[in-house]
């Protein structure tokens, strides 16, 4: 028969401070999986925020031009227009009627893999102040 001691060693405490020492590593362990999931879920919602407001400025710029062209002005103008707004954007115009359309495109970068084409459209009457 086995006798009991009065002061058991480390190994026999079981209480809440034993349980707390053994979950110490798979906290750990679920930081470390989930951190990185976390990270990429921030830079994605960061870089399409800033599509969002690439598109904004994009979408005005296509007005602004579309407003210049059809006051008259050159499509130089309306190129400086929107690549002031928006460097390296696209501009193309077209005219139908006596209205003067204007589309404006980009293509932007969202990290390293991720490219997302913005495109604006935007028309104004020909002759128009």
């Amino acid at each position: 028969m086995h006798r009991r001691t009065a002061t058991r060693g480390h190994r026999g405490r079981r209480g809440p401070a034993a349980g707390r020492a053994d979950e110490r590593g798979a906290v750990a362990a679920e930081l470390a999986l989930a951190l990185p999931a976390v990270v990429l879920a921030l830079l994605l919602g960061a870089g399409a925020l800033g599509a969002a407001s690439r598109q904004v400025l994009l979408q005005d710029a296509s007005a602004d031009a579309a407003r210049l062209l059809g006051r008259g002005e050159g499509a130089g103008s309306a190129q400086r227009v929107v690549q002031a707004a928006v460097p390296g954007a696209a501009v193309s115009s077209s005219i139908s009627g006596d209205v003067v359309c204007v589309t404006a495109s980009v293509e932007m970068a969202v990290g390293a893999l991720v490219r997302v084409p913005l495109s604006a459209h935007s028309c104004a009457l020909e002759g128009g102040l």
